[in-house]
């Protein structure tokens, strides 16, 4: 299973991050109750580095 740094790598990205995301989701609903809900955490948690990392260079560069 990719970890969550290689899915969701940035905002620039592009279509192969948003590929490799839809891959990973595709992948975590397979996955028993309790493991999605740990996972979806996990891209969660990474989205929301990502979205705030941007804020804060916008504010600063």
């Amino acid at each position: 299973m990719p970890d969550e740094n290689s899915t969701v790598s940035g905002a620039s990205g592009g279509a192969d991050d948003a590929g490799a995301l839809l891959s990973r989701l595709r992948l975590i609903e397979d996955q028993p109750l309790d493991q999605r809900a740990s996972a979806f955490a996990q891209i969660h948690d990474r989205l929301q580095q990502t979205l705030e990392g941007g804020d804060a260079q916008q504010q600063h560069g």
